[in-house]
């Protein structure tokens, strides 16, 4: 079966009081566009077409990527008019339309949809609500079979009251979708081409209408104002802390906890309030992360400890390593087993080898460390002279004193010493001690200066 996915991402959504087009509103630290067309993708079809409308252009050129077709719609005159507009790019035997503020939708759920649609049927998902106000109303026969959906404004008072509600995501023959679009009328109170009347055709044409309901409710929800747009946040991150925690995941409390991407995770692994990932995150057994860090397209290997309020981008931490608390580590940072980052220390673009040490208020830049050597505090590589970066390396067991200045390119060698307060511009050979500070002057009847009074 060859299939064709409609995603209707037209709307202005003057509910967000906001210039950016409603799809492009982040759920989870991807547009809700986004969210749609990664599940789209996941069902193999030869063809996504986004029906774009309010802020086109800013719509291409965030999701722009091969295998999307974007469709323009002119004018906003229904969901019918919005799909009759990719009507000329479909060729499937099923066509599948989905709405790009939708974006919790399941894969597993449009999969159960799929499977209902055949030459003479066709697939519709429903939900039943508590309070479906603003859905169109199921219509069923005496038979419980659908008859028609009425849009919420042109219902009755009898059909206001059934709970069983329209999501708008339906599955169809490819061959019969033409035909319907083209009867469609706009002689209601929108005065729009609602796709929703195909399901009356289809029945009149002796079709049948085969129905599926989400698990949860909240896949079906879309977002049309700020409110919204929150619960779907909520409601995607305890979604995804009750997988971690299903997969061996301590979370101290679920509800503070965000997840902006994909995160692998290994068992026993121990994370605190306030922690977000963002990107793709790997972490493996044993692992604990304290509270209030953000770890971005990062590494933690097994047993890696990451204490309070660190910052990680880009970073591998190996096993047994920790970092924080306070710690940053930036792209290209990589602690090998045992290393350790103490409070107040940047990385970026730095290998530390096998317990090599930086404990606390320390900058190290383009530099490769190598094992067990020992950084002191308020030790920076001076690896940028204002035009191009340098490199500084130092081999294994060296001993930097504190309040060091090493200036790139700079080779401290295995076993070497700088002592404390030393500005380190030439190499350094193994074993040696290099002290680079002036020397301290006593000046016996020194006057301090004192503040001239004020006329």
């Amino acid at each position: 079966m060859s299939l064709d996915i409609v995603i209707l991402a037209a709307g202005q959504g003057t509910r967000m009081r906001s210039a950016l087009p409603k799809v492009l509103h982040p759920v989870a630290g991807d547009s809700m566009l986004g969210h749609v067309i990664h599940s789209a993708r996941q069902l193999n079809p030869q063809g996504i077409h986004v029906v774009i409308g309010h802020g086109a252009d800013a719509v291409r050129e965030q999701l722009a990527a091969d295998g999307l077709n974007f469709v323009l719609q002119d004018k906003q005159l229904g969901t019918g008019h919005a799909v009759a507009q990719a009507l000329p790019a479909l060729t499937g035997d099923t066509v599948l339309i989905l709405y790009g503020d939708v974006p919790l939708i399941e894969v597993q759920t449009l999969e159960r949809l799929l499977k209902r649609v055949e030459p003479e049927q066709l697939g519709l998902l429903t939900v039943t609500l508590d309070d479906p106000t603003g859905y169109g109303r199921i219509v069923r026969d005496e038979h419980g079979c659908v008859s028609a959906i009425v849009e919420h404004k042109d219902a009755t008072e009898a059909q206001r009251a059934i709970k069983e509600g329209n999501t708008g995501i339906l599955a169809v023959p490819g061959k019969r979708l033409g035909e319907w679009l083209g009867r469609l009328s706009n002689n209601n109170v929108q005065g729009e081409y609602y796709l929703t009347d195909v399901i009356a055709m289809a029945v009149g044409d002796g079709l049948v209408v085969a129905t599926e309901q989400p698990h949860d409710a909240m896949e079906v929800q879309g977002a049309n104002d700020r409110k919204q747009l929150a619960e779907l946040e909520r409601h995607y991150q305890l979604r995804e802390a009750r997988r971690l925690m299903a997969l061996g995941v301590t979370l101290r409390d679920p509800a503070r906890f965000d997840v902006r991407g994909e995160v692998s995770v290994g068992r026993d692994v121990v994370i605190d309030i306030n922690v977000i990932l963002e990107g793709r995150v790997v972490i493996e057994d044993d692992v604990v992360i304290g509270p209030n860090c953000v770890i971005k397209d990062s590494t933690l290997r097994k047993g890696a400890v990451i204490k309070s309020n660190s910052h990680l981008e880009g970073a591998i931490v190996g096993e047994r390593a920790d970092a924080g608390p306070f710690a940053r580590l930036r792209p290209g940072s990589v602690l090998e087993a045992g290393a350790h980052v103490g409070n107040f220390v940047e990385l970026k673009n730095t290998h530390m080898g096998e317990g090599a040490k930086a404990g606390h208020l320390t900058y190290l830049g383009d530099a490769v460390i190598g094992a067990r050597t020992n950084i002191g505090a308020g030790t920076i590589t001076c690896n940028y002279d204002g035009a191009n970066k340098h490199k500084t390396v130092m081999g294994e067991d060296v001993f930097i004193g504190s309040n060091n200045s090493l200036v790139a390119p700079v080779d401290i060698s295995s076993g070497a010493t700088t002592a404390a307060g030393s500005t380190i511009t030439q190499n350094v050979s193994d074993d040696q001690l290099a002290v680079a500070r002036a020397r301290q002057r006593n000046i016996d009847g020194w006057q301090r200066p004192v503040k001239l009074k004020k006329d």
